[in-house]
């Protein structure tokens, strides 16, 4: 066990090995600590520590509206009372459909504070012609309220409440929400329900992932034993992850609070269309350490490239970048360290972790020196993680304190997300970046459940061939989804980027449509792709592909909130594309 330090950062990474009858279990050489009871204990340490300091900020015109600690804290406590006197409880929670905003997290803390739990439901589903999803989750959450920002945007979602005789609440109501209300506050301890997150996982169906008060304080104490550099200055971060995802809602939110820094609300999105608005974000305020999804670090990435002011202001205060949600690709994560360099007059790490809606989120950590991309670090103290064979692999698995208790009034599904030893079934693969040293991390090795095998018998590591492909045929695609499950050979639909492909094939005007069956591009996949079967063998040997034109859709559940691909879904949502691929209709032919 050796101890790797990082100047100035992190704690000294030390993993422990405790061998098993098939396997192992890491856990790490630090004391986990002793967490807050509750996430309003951290809010309420904030108030007292730092009550004129910002919380909370979002952009309001051309400046920003801020909300500190202590106006926060009190606000917080007259929206605990007031759910209450609705007549919200355990049984009849909150669920807020909209996007991030001051008045959102409020009342999310607030309901965390009546002992209400919280469901941030992806504001995606209101907005789908097919409102089956809302109408589940609704039926399955059975709300006492039913909270939309916007009652004109969010009108169909809030009609379909008011039709379930579920009361229904707008920004126009907030006032009242938020009036004083004097009185004791129930009593909640750690043990009690904080959010329901719902995830579709590897189904097309949402369930509700518990999340307890204990998960996330016990995840963010983990986290600044680490780390223990987040002592030293409140964080100032600008985030735009989606609060009905455990990245944005729990990591972030959490980060900031148990360090009483300051989070400023970005309203952009990692897409074209809306990156300006992240932009001209990062041009104003400076953050200290930055979180986001490949996505999000690619479009952030080729606007540094041309600006070299906003990344003189980007890195002029960062501390630490922070990936998560997939893999960065390692191109990306080389431009990255490259900006770094150039910009920041001094080391940024560029680090990962790992973990789940079901973990609160992180397992693992990254807390050393020397990690690439692709390694999700070591376990953060107080988890323990097994691994275990499955095929030619190491599936994980973990328990402590981070981990769910199961999923929201589904026994059935909790019964089955537990091995008999009560470590909870994540669905990964590891390994050993360095197999005499744990220390020097894990690097995820995909997804267990996704994998398949060949008619040959051979098995395909999905994940880690989709990360080989996407690598091998940069700048061209922005991610693909594997074939091949029982045929005789391995197939990928491709979607494109659009910006690759037309410098690629000097078009700067084309469109997907005419780019697809240009010759340059398919050239260039042809070749990439060809190397893949030649470095890996039969498990890597890509045979054909097929350019999709349509991108991956929310509405559908291609796509997740941050970013990552459904593999299981694509492929039963575009059986046709699949049948296409493997009847050679418009295909590019990978000769080996």
């Amino acid at each position: 066990m050796r101890d790797h330090r990082a100047t100035g950062l992190f704690a000294p990474c030390i993993v422990e090995r405790r061998p098993t009858a098939d396997g192992m279990v890491l856990t790490s050489g630090l004391e986990p600590g002793q967490p807050a009871d509750t996430v309003i204990d951290l809010l309420e340490a904030a108030a007292t520590a730092a009550p004129d300091r910002a919380f909370l900020a979002e952009r309001d015109g051309h400046g920003w509206r801020r909300v500190a600690y202590g106006d926060a804290a009190r606000t917080v406590g007259d929206i605990a009372r007031n759910l209450v006197a609705r007549g919200l409880t355990a049984e009849r929670p909150l669920a807020i459909l909209s996007d991030n905003a001051i008045n959102h997290a409020l009342l999310a803390l607030g309901a965390m504070a009546a002992g209400v739990p919280v469901a941030q439901v992806s504001p995606a589903y209101s907005r789908f012609a097919d409102q089956a999803k809302l109408e589940h989750i609704f039926a399955a959450l059975t709300p006492g309220l039913v909270y939309a920002a916007d009652g004109t945007a969010y009108g169909a979602a809030l009609t379909l409440a008011v039709r379930l005789g579920i009361a229904t609440a707008t920004d126009a109501d907030f006032a009242a929400l938020a009036a004083p209300a004097p009185g004791p506050l129930p009593t909640i301890g750690p043990d009690t329900v904080a959010k329901v997150l719902f995830t579709s996982g590897s189904t097309n169906l949402p369930k509700g992932v518990i999340t307890t008060h204990r998960m996330m304080c016990s995840n963010q104490e983990a986290l600044a034993r680490i780390w223990p550099f987040l002592a030293e200055e409140p964080p100032i971060m600008v985030d735009w992850l989606p609060w009905n995802h455990v990245f944005g809602g729990s990591f972030v939110t959490n980060l900031v609070l148990r360090h009483q820094g300051t989070l400023h609300i970005d309203a952009g999105r990692p897409v074209a269309a809306l990156i300006d608005k992240t932009l001209d974000n990062l041009r104003e305020i400076a953050p200290t350490i930055y979180c986001n999804v490949p996505r999000g670090f690619d479009l952030l990435v080729r606007a540094l490239d041309h600006d070299d002011e906003l990344a003189r202001r980007f890195f002029s205060h960062l501390r630490l970048i922070f990936s998560a949600g997939a893999a960065l690709p390692e191109n990306l994560w080389q431009r990255l360290t490259a900006l770094a360099e150039r910009h920041a007059g001094k080391p940024v790490p560029i680090i990962s972790g790992w973990g789940a809606t079901e973990t609160a989120p992180c397992v693992t950590a990254i807390h050393f020196d020397g990690a690439g991309p692709g390694n999700i670090g070591v376990p953060l103290p107080g988890a323990e993680l097994k691994f275990r064979p499955s095929g030619d692999r190491w599936e994980m698995r973990v328990r402590g304190p981070m981990v769910s208790p199961g999923y929201w009034r589904r026994p059935d599904l909790t019964a089955a997300a537990f091995d008999e030893d009560g470590f909870y079934r994540i669905g990964d693969a590891g390994k050993l970046a360095d197999p005499q040293d744990p220390a020097r991390g894990i690097l995820f090795d995909g997804r267990v459940v996704e994998d398949f095998k060949l008619s040959s018998g051979t098995w395909v590591n999905v994940g880690k061939l989709r990360l080989a492909a996407i690598a091998a045929a940069s700048p061209a695609i922005e991610d693909a989804v594997v074939t091949g499950h029982d045929r005789d050979e391995i197939g990928l639909l491709l979607f494109p980027s659009l910006a690759g492909c037309r410098r690629l094939c000097d078009a700067p005007a084309a469109e997907l449509a005419e780019l697809a069956g240009h010759p340059a591009l398919r050239d260039h996949l042809r070749t990439a792709l060809a190397r893949l079967g030649r470095d890996g063998g039969s498990s890597t040997r890509v045979a054909r592909a097929l350019i999709l034109t349509e991108p991956p859709s929310v509405e559908r559940g291609e796509i997740t909130d941050k970013g990552y691909l459904n593999q299981r879904i694509i492929l039963t949502g575009r059986a046709e594309a699949v049948e296409r691929l493997y009847a050679g209709q418009d295909i590019i032919e990978i000769k080996q």
